[in-house]
Order: C-alpha cells, then sequence, then structure tokens
C-alpha cells in the first residue's frame, strides 16, 4: 500500500533516528525488527509537533489482530483526552477485517475532523477543543500492530 504527500508535521516518538517510508521523513516505519517492536508498539504514545491545525492529517497503518476485541485511536491534549463526538450519522459499514491491513487517515479541517477508512470516508468529529494546537499527542490501544504512522 503506498504513501504519499506525508504531513510535513510528523509523529515523534522518543527515537529521533528512525527510518522512514518512501523517502518521508515524518512517516514512521523502522527498518529493523527491533526498531518496530520498540518504537510501534501498542499502547502507543506519540507526540504531534506543533499540534493539529485545519490542513494537518494523521495516517495510522496498521494490521487487526487475528482475534481483535478493539482499538481505538485518541488525539489529547497532553495527558488529557481531547473529548470529541462523532456527528449523529451511523457509520455506514465497520471497515476492519480480522487480520488484515488498514490505513487510517485523520484529515483536520476547521469545524471537525474527517476519518478516511482505505480511502473512504467514514465519519466525522466535530471539534469541541478551542485551541486546535493543544491537541498534540496520539494514543494508539487495543487489538492492532501498526505499521506505519505519520
Amino acid at each position: 500500500m503506498a504513501v504519499s504527500g506525508a504531513e510535513k508535521d510528523g509523529i515523534k516518538t522518543e527515537d529521533e533516528n528512525l527510518n522512514n517510508s518512501f523517502g518521508h521523513p515524518n512517516l514512521i516505519s523502522p527498518d529493523r525488527e527491533e526498531d518496530i517492536t520498540r518504537l510501534l508498539t501498542v499502547p502507543f504514545s506519540g507526540r504531534i509537533s506543533g499540534g493539529m491545525r485545519p490542513g494537518k492529517k494523521i495516517i495510522v497503518m496498521g494490521i487487526v489482530d487475528p482475534e481483535p476485541e478493539s482499538f481505538d485511536i485518541s488525539l489529547t491534549c497532553g495527558r488529557g483526552v481531547a473529548e470529541e463526538q462523532p456527528a449523529d450519522d451511523p457509520i455506514p459499514y465497520f471497515p476492519f477485517i480480522q487480520d488484515q491491513p488498514f490505513r487510517i487517515e485523520i484529515h483536520c479541517e476547521h469545524q471537525r475532523f474527517r476519518i478516511f477508512v482505505d480511502g473512504h470516508q467514514l465519519f466525522d468529529f466535530y471539534h469541541k477543543v478551542s485551541s486546535l494546537p493543544a491537541i498534540d499527542t496520539i494514543r494508539i490501544n487495543g487489538s492492532l500492530q501498526i505499521t506505519k504512522l505519520g
């Protein structure tokens, strides 16, 4: 699955010496097995450089566990959770399949986050925080393996 146009402001982990995929400096995809285990282990927490702002995009690529229970991706203000609620529209389908890869894109717009899974828009979250740059951390938990993050 090719990744293009990675956002110039990336996700930072504690190790700044990462090799990336397709020449994008902020798409984390370590070369060595020990780097993957150490840096993209779930639960994962990473800093979003400069926080969120309209036009910024976060990409999470991974594989759903063979026997999944659940997983979540949270954008937080430091240690606290930025509580966002999805729009009232029902989710048209459940896009995740056990033991299969996926690509989630979180697009930040002026009034909402738009969530895409494998190129298809899934739902929107409307902002409830007054300062988007305060949303500076991404946390990922649950039944998945992270393969790339940017």
